[in-house]
C-alpha cells in the first residue's frame, strides 16, 4: 500500500477511537463543555483530512489548529455564570 493509504487508515483509526473516547467517558446530555470537544475534535480531524488530500495547505491547517487551541482557551478560562 501506498504511504497516503496508510496516513488515511490511521488518521481514521485516531479518529473514531477519540470519538468512542469522548462519548464513553462524557456525562450524559450535551452541556456547553461536551458539545465544544465534539464540535473542535470533529473540526480538528476534517481539517487534518483536508491537509492530507491536499484541499488546503499546511498554513491554512496551523491557523485552523491556532482558532481551536485558542476556543479551547477560552472555554477553560471562561468565567463561571
Amino acid at each position: 500500500m501506498e504511504t497516503t493509504t496508510w496516513q488515511i487508515i490511521g488518521l481514521t483509526v485516531f479518529a473514531v477511537a477519540t470519538m468512542i473516547g469522548i462519548f464513553v467517558t462524557k456525562t450524559p446530555g450535551f452541556g456547553k463543555y461536551s458539545t465544544s470537544v465534539v464540535l473542535l475534535s470533529v473540526v480538528v480531524f476534517i481539517a487534518s483530512f483536508f491537509l492530507l488530500f491536499g484541499l488546503i495547505n499546511s498554513q491554512v491547517f496551523v491557523n485552523i489548529l491556532f482558532a481551536v487551541a485558542g476556543f479551547a482557551g477560552g472555554l477553560i478560562n471562561a468565567k463561571k455564570e
